[in-house]
């Protein structure tokens, strides 16, 4: 998880220092060689480029391509550019869940998509503060901040970590256990290390709203039977699996494609040095330049019109100026830079029309759909996985208003829509809904869900009567109004 959140976060300071390819000015020390001919695992991460060390008194020339976070946030976007829509049976309830899921949900989603894609899976957990608001909402805690326990591929508690306060090599943790019914609160005092002792919530300032929630066991209770935490898990483990401690955390988008990106960060900064090297440069003999001074050393300014103090050039080749200029390799970079890039996207399960690869030609929903037909593959598959978490998630939080803020609804799991990402437009849907009308073969009401996907029930209903009316197809029919004797 390090290692995908070190692409992910596109800092290269970081990717050196994760594979030891920094240098005496980046915190690596003078002499970063032997690591580079050392045997084992930190011999092969230290020969990836990102590993080759920049020599003394050179500046760092190394160039990121931040493409994982394009991909997360790639997949992200592909879940959540659209807000997804839940129902339930109870109609207080469905009035409440509309309460609830607001913009501020749809954001918290697209921010939990990209960190499960980073990472490999994400927790939702419903949370609360009645100063701040009168609701809950959910929240979204990375997967590299929790130690999760699963029975039979599910998660059945889960204890989350954060560090609240680090002086002369202390460091505070506040530990947040969740089991079902219940949350345990804990600070504990140690070193970077090790865990240490448990110490009372109110010795910090960040815990000690929680003393006077907890109980004397020092838990609080959830209002809710099961496990209030859902853990969303991004794709099923290649790494792990054979692990049954780690089996279940899921699989990132980044899994397997690290060689490619250290690969196509290699390319682009080839590309750059030979821009560098392809600067003309202008070669003079020593009678050309001129004196800064004692001590100062010559210096030759090429843009100077007229020379003084040359009293004559000196004869021969060697008084001669010398151009030099480098050829720039554009084509041969940009053709591997390309193929790196299409190569990284299959790997994760993308097409390259989806991160806008291919040429900016407008077309149809259906010819999109096809051109990104791996990446509609890779979407659905992330649905499945997320639908029945998120729904858990949406359950738990109707169970923390009710417990908490004594509202009147009944938890339960809501039916979750995922709307397409690739949306028709309008005229190609006015040409569908035109034939099917003229073949007889749909209705008005099936008609106006077609060509407004995004509207409710109510919606949908007004605007069919209106069109009946309007078209005079509103007639009542003589066997119910009593026109018949």
């Amino acid at each position: 998880m390090h290692t995908w959140d070190t692409w992910w976060s596109g800092d290269p300071d970081r990717l050196e220092s994760l594979y030891g390819g920094g240098s005496g000015g980046y915190g690596s020390g003078p002499d970063p060689k032997p690591v580079q001919f050392s045997a084992g695992v930190m011999g092969r991460i230290a020969r990836w480029w990102w590993g080759t060390p920049t020599a003394p008194g050179e500046r760092r020339t190394k160039l990121h391509v931040p493409i994982a976070g394009d991909l997360c946030g790639g997949s992200a976007n592909l879940l959540f550019s659209e807000p997804p829509t839940f129902t339930v049976d109870h109609k207080a309830t469905q009035d409440r869940l509309d309460e609830l899921v607001d913009d501020g949900m749809l954001a918290t989603l697209q921010a939990a998509a990209e960190v499960g894609a980073a990472l490999g899976g994400v927790y939702l957990r419903p949370v609360y503060d009645v100063d701040m608001a009168d609701r809950p909402w959910l929240d979204a805690v990375h997967a590299d901040r929790a130690v999760p326990e699963f029975r039979w591929g599910r998660l059945s508690a889960v204890t989350f970590w954060r560090i609240v306060h680090e002086d002369d090599g202390q460091v505070w943790r506040h530990l947040e256990r969740h089991e079902p019914g219940t949350i345990e609160h804990a600070l504990y005092q140690g070193t970077k290390a090790k865990l240490g002792r448990p110490v009372p919530l109110e010795d910090h300032p960040a815990t000690e709203r929680f003393a006077a929630e907890i109980d004397d066991e020092g838990r609080i209770e959830t209002g809710y039977d099961g496990l209030d935490v859902s853990y969303i898990q991004n794709d099923i483990s290649r790494r792990w699996r054979c692990n049954p401690e780690l089996k279940d955390l899921g699989r990132s988008d980044l899994d397997g494609i690290e060689p490619l990106m250290d690969a196509l960060d290699e390319t682009y900064a080839s590309w750059m040095r030979d821009i560098r090297l392809g600067k003309g440069r202008i070669v003079v003999p020593d009678a050309y330049l001129q004196s800064n001074g004692p001590g100062r050393g010559a210096s030759w300014n090429p843009d100077q019109e007229a020379f003084a103090g040359i009293n004559m050039l000196a004869r021969g080749d060697g008084a001669q100026l010398t151009v030099a200029q480098f050829a720039i390799r554009v084509q041969e970079h940009r053709d591997t830079s390309e193929d790196l890039v299409n190569q990284i996207l299959r790997s994760a399960g993308y097409s390259g029309q989806t991160f806008g690869i291919g040429g900016d030609v407008a077309v149809t929903a259906t010819e999109s759909n096809a051109k990104e037909r791996r990446s509609m593959t890779t979407r659905g598959r992330k649905i499945l996985r997320t639908r029945p978490r998120l729904g858990s998630g949406v359950e738990a939080l109707l169970a923390v208003d009710r417990h908490v803020f004594g509202t009147k609804v009944v938890p339960q799991r809501p039916n979750i829509e995922f709307y397409d990402s690739v949306q028709e437009d309008p005229l190609s849907l006015a040409n569908t809904a035109d034939v099917l009308k003229r073949a007889q073969a749909a209705s008005t009401e099936t008609l106006v869900r077609m060509v407004h996907p995004e509207w409710d029930k109510d919606l949908v209903e007004a605007e069919t009567r209106r069109i009946l009316a309007e078209t005079g197809q509103a007639v009542a029919d003589p066997m119910q109004a009593g026109m018949l004797p």
